[in-house]
């Protein structure tokens, strides 16, 4: 397998770390629109580095990665950047008919008119309306193979097929204890990303009505996560496992559920008010004349990297799906998780929980591709492929995956 993984920051920097130490690999090419980024991946595998080569790119340019995808004789394309570039991405590979791999989906639309009770445009939508076009070709876009979107995918499809005979409702449920010195406020994620899935109106599915959207931060509840977690506050947030999970999972009804806290909640509202969030650019003077930004750009500017905060960052990160149903004629719940304590993450790979925890799953996915247990064709998400050969690779990577009868 040769991959092109576009995107060299704290995800695709991990990405690089995992499969170093995995023999199925013949050759990744690390590309990153900032150069120095890919060469710094690459450089800090060492002795590791041989099947590994940085390259510059720019996302946006469909023909510029097809041409990098034809020059290195790539059969994958794997996307470690932000949502923005998933279509452009998307579309390379498949002019180039090679293998696609994503984290997220293309970016949702509000329902102009009822944005809170009616799904405009969805997550994943402008990807699944190539499914046929991608079939026809015999080519596989897989989407949504990160954690959560991915993993937590996974566990809803182990569930449906290992554990429960009827499925009442899926939820995914997403905490942790992390803190951070030094900073008030540091996101352990994109903080692009983070705006994005929180401040849009979240997605909810149920069988007799389909999907419908409610407020931000709607339905609070608080969730007990295991590992010395704790309790968490967690609220409805859109995420992609709603629009995936229902396409080849049964359930009556999909939820995802971020344990966010207040403080980080009330920061994102403020955001909001200020228009902080908006991507559309506005014109800043400077000393050099008027020039165009976006809002939420310079938000991510003014605040850490979150792949440089690994030091400062103590704690552990879950992620995980709470199973709601029925088994042999009796009720079952069960929350199959999978934790990352920071602590282990940066002493083995120097990487950060949580995008470390990110990261190792689209690695365990292109193995389970490139021996063969996982094929298909079309645009598939993580449930359409079988749960257990996943699981069991995960675990023989050193991350074991756990599960509590609730």
């Amino acid at each position: 397998m040769r991959v092109l993984l576009v995107g060299a920051g704290g995800v695709g920097t991990a990405i690089t770390r995992i499969a170093a130490r995995r023999p199925f690999l013949d050759r990744m090419v690390v590309a990153d629109y900032d150069p120095s980024r890919a060469e710094a991946a690459v450089s800090a595998l060492g002795d590791g580095a041989g099947r590994f080569r940085a390259e510059r790119v720019d996302a946006g340019d469909e023909a510029q990665v097809a041409a990098l995808l034809a020059r290195h004789e790539c059969d994958v394309l794997l996307n470690a950047t932000d949502p923005r570039f998933v279509m452009p991405l998307f579309r390379a590979a498949q002019g180039a008919r090679v293998t696609y791999v994503d984290m997220a989906m293309s970016l949702s639309e509000p329902h102009p008119e009822r944005p809170y009770e009616e799904c405009g445009v969805k997550l994943g939508d402008e990807q699944f309306e190539r499914a046929a076009e991608w079939e026809k070709a015999g080519a596989l876009a897989l989407v949504g193979m990160g954690v959560e979107p991915g993993l937590s995918d996974v566990f809803a499809r182990y569930a449906a097929d290992e554990l429960f005979d009827e499925i009442e409702e899926i939820g995914v449920r997403d905490g942790a204890d992390l803190t951070v010195e030094g900073y008030d406020f540091a996101p352990s994620f994109s903080i692009w990303t983070t705006i994005e899935e929180c401040l849009n109106p979240p997605v909810v599915y149920e069988a007799d009505r389909g999907w419908f959207t409610t407020e931000p931060f709607s339905e609070p509840e608080v969730f007990d996560f295991p590992e010395g977690i704790g309790p968490v506050e967690c609220v409805n947030v859109e995420h992609e496992e709603v629009l995936l999970v229902p396409r080849w999972v049964n359930a009556r009804r999909v939820t995802f559920k971020y344990g966010l806290g207040r403080e980080f909640i009330d920061t994102l509202r403020t955001l909001h008010l200020l228009g902080l969030d908006r991507t559309e650019p506005v014109t800043v003077p400077s000393a050099q004349g008027p020039v165009q930004v976006s809002p939420r750009d310079v938000v991510a500017a003014c605040l850490p990297d979150p792949a440089t905060l690994g030091e400062r960052m103590h704690g552990k990160t879950c992620a995980g799906t709470w199973v709601r149903g029925t088994k042999d004629g009796a009720p079952r719940e069960v929350y199959l998780y999978h934790v990352v304590d920071n602590q282990w993450s940066m002493t083995e790979y120097g990487c950060q929980a949580v995008v470390w925890q990110t990261a190792i799953n689209p690695v365990v996915a292109l193995e389970l591709l490139a021996t063969g247990e996982w094929s298909g064709t079309g645009v598939l998400g993580p449930e359409a492929f079988p749960a257990r050969p996943f699981l069991d690779l995960l675990n023989a990577y050193g991350s074991p995956w756990g599960m509590r009868e609730q």
